[in-house]
């Protein structure tokens, strides 16, 4: 009769004593939370961090958010976002354009600048 393997029927080597998988009664609630607690931890994506919303903002409050940060991403709608930043020198193109976006108390509200592509000139 054919039987899964287990860990005792040796199909995987013995592990040290001070191991606590190696004894299951050792093993104790911490050492699961902690295990737990690893794995969950490292696969969560970084994308789930939430992004300020413009429409929530002030224009001022907007504008100190860029100014403070440098480069930030601002949701400006439902699903819409972008990428703000205070000079050129934030983007790989050093080129940027002035940007202005709907806040709560401001329909268009310069908030400092938005990176361009770069033109190339065919002559």
């Amino acid at each position: 009769m054919m039987h899964a393997p287990s860990f005792t029927s040796g199909f995987l080597p013995a592990l040290p004593a001070a191991f606590p998988a190696a004894n299951p009664a050792a093993c104790t609630s911490a050492w699961l939370a902690a295990a737990l607690a690893a794995f969950f931890g490292l696969s969560l994506p970084a994308s789930a961090q939430a992004r300020p919303n413009s429409l929530g903002m002030s224009c001022a409050q907007a504008q100190a958010l860029v100014q403070r940060e440098g480069a930030v991403v601002i949701g400006t709608g439902p699903n819409l976002y972008d990428r703000f930043v205070t000079d050129a020198g934030y983007c790989t193109s050093k080129r940027s354009k002035p940007a202005w976006i709907a806040t709560r108390d401001t329909p268009q509200c310069l908030v400092g600048q938005l990176c361009r592509e770069r033109r190339f000139r065919w002559r």
